[in-house]
């Protein structure tokens, strides 16, 4: 495999692509992360991903019941006007806990070198200061060509390329994927700077729209004494100028500044008319510019695509599915996009740049768009057009289509997450015994490796009733699990043939075959 780019998605995709045991190379054309970092918050979907490849302890997650908060000011030691919420608060929706993970709040030049370090560690192949000079892909592969720093070229050879170029991606360009949606809102500058502003984090508050006579900014803090002023337009100033403006922002000339380093920033949202054009699939910002968000819009959308590709390639690439798999990448994928383009102007953050683009748009709560959207392809079942884009994990009740629900098991002597089951292989829960000669018929003949799991012997949930409700199971129904941790299909009470069932269902949601050497296998 050949990934990209070198930021937090093609990282991310190397991570997750060499802890599958797929040979990875990744490329990147700058020497190390950006010194002026960008993304900082992660939802808790996005540390579940990490937490499954080991990643868990080397990334600080926010405490319980942690949200970004934001507040309109006049600058930090000035008048705070008000609080708005990212997303409206629901009175009745019930207090669960969804997941074993909370967020975290780690700048992205923080997390990159941690990604880096744990890709190296699975055996990806990291090659920095590298950059793609052109590419051409045929039936059986893709072929690079690659330039280093120092001017030698070579020539590279893989089954499959994953353009995490970035939002101006010249693998994206090269192919002709046009791009739709809100489009390019503006251009803005931003300084990087040090400063002791703590004592105006007590409320809990992060992010502040600086409002006042001469300036209109953005002012949040990246949790380890830097902060970044995003400014309102596109204007070089000097660095007299800029340190006017940090003290008009904090509303105090008292304090000693260190200016870090600027920026310049594109504000778009446009969504690419496809992600994959054969051998090559878009993820990132290649694939969904999305303006920042509270709801993490962006880099976590493009964290998810790289695990969801991942699963798929390694599938492909071992000879368990057949190409068609990777159709599905694009499908699933791109709704997806959509939806968090549509909910990022719906919200008040975005509305006066909407244009038009959010009408009639409902809001979706936090938890439904973590942890709750919907994929429809043919490596789910029966997650028909009807059904909603959304919901709460306790509204789906393990519907096809939707992520695992989390619930505490024990295994042995340990106490797990339902989550930590997942995501090697595919999983088969159930509770009737009758399930399980199915599962090692099924799985041999499609030469698929599926885990079967039995319900109060292999993993004991410790309120039984609650676990069946949770994944909408009878006592003799079964959870088919992708290795992606998603429901693929439900059967919710014992069928009249189960072997028959599960057959079926197994080959068409995987795309498998007999087990046979794929095309480009013995490749990168």
């Amino acid at each position: 495999m050949l990934v990209i780019g070198g930021g937090l998605v093609g990282l991310s995709a190397s991570v997750f692509l060499a802890w599958r045991g797929v040979p990875t190379v990744l490329v990147e054309r700058h020497p190390g992360s950006s010194p002026h970092p960008r993304a900082i918050g992660y939802t808790p979907r996005t540390m579940e991903l990490y937490r499954a490849v080991g990643l868990g302890p080397r990334i600080p997650q926010s405490p319980p019941g942690f949200r970004l908060r934001r507040a309109r000011v006049e600058s930090l030691a000035g008048k705070w006007f008000e609080e708005y919420p990212w997303t409206p608060e629901d009175q009745h929706a019930p207090t669960i806990d969804y997941s074993p993970c909370t967020g975290a709040a780690v700048a992205q030049d923080r997390l990159e070198p941690i990604l880096r370090e744990k890709a190296v560690a699975l055996g990806a192949d990291i090659r920095l200061e590298t950059e793609l000079i052109r590419f051409e892909q045929d039936v059986d592969g893709v072929t690079a060509w690659l330039r280093e720093r120092n001017g030698r070229e070579y020539v590279m050879r893989a089954a499959y390329l994953v353009a995490a170029d970035g939002h101006r991606s010249p693998i994206r360009e090269s192919l002709g994927i046009g791009r739709t949606g809100r489009g390019h809102m503006r251009t803005v500058r931003s300084v990087l700077f040090r400063a002791p502003l703590e004592e105006y984090l007590r409320e809990g508050i992060t992010q502040f729209q600086i409002e006042q006579p001469g300036l209109s900014a953005f002012l949040t803090t990246y949790g380890d004494g830097r902060w970044v002023l995003i400014f309102s337009d596109d204007e070089e100033r000097d660095e007299d100028t800029l340190r006017a403006m940090v003290s008009k922002a904090i509303g105090r000339s008292d304090l000693e500044v260190e200016l870090i380093t600027t920026g310049r920033w594109e504000l778009s949202a446009l969504i690419a008319d496809r992600f994959a054009s054969g051998r090559v699939f878009l993820a990132g910002d290649a694939a969904h510019t999305l303006p920042p968000s509270r709801g993490g819009y962006g880099a976590n959308t493009g964290i998810e695509d790289a695990h969801n590709l991942a699963w798929k390639l390694s599938a492909v690439l071992s000879g368990a599915s057949t190409p068609q798999l990777l159709d599905t990448y694009d499908a699933e994928r791109r709704p997806i996009a959509w939806l968090r383009h549509q909910q990022i102007f719906a919200r008040a953050d975005y509305k006066a740049d909407a244009a038009g683009t959010s009408e009639g748009v409902r809001i979706i709560d936090d938890a439904a768009m973590e942890l709750g959207q919907l994929y429809r392809s043919t490596a789910v079942l029966d997650a028909g057009d009807g059904l909603p884009p959304a919901l709460r994990p306790e509204q789906w009740a393990g519907q096809p289509g939707t992520r695992a629900p989390h619930a505490w098991v024990s295994k042995g002597n340990e106490r797990l997450s339902t989550l930590d089951l997942f995501q090697r292989a595919w999983v088969l829960l159930a509770e009737d015994e009758r399930w399980f000669p199915a599962v090692t018929q099924a799985a041999e003949q499609l030469g698929l490796e599926v885990e079967s799991l039995r319900i109060g012997i292999d993993v004991r949930p410790s309120d039984p009733e609650a676990f069946r409700r949770a994944f909408g199971l009878g006592m003799g129904g079964a959870s088919l699990v992708r290795p992606d941790g998603y429901v693929a299909w439900r059967s919710i009470d014992l069928p009249a043939d189960p072997l028959r069932a599960l057959t079926n269902a197994l080959g068409r949601v995987s795309s498998a075959t007999r087990r046979s050497q794929a095309p480009g296998a013995a490749d990168s």
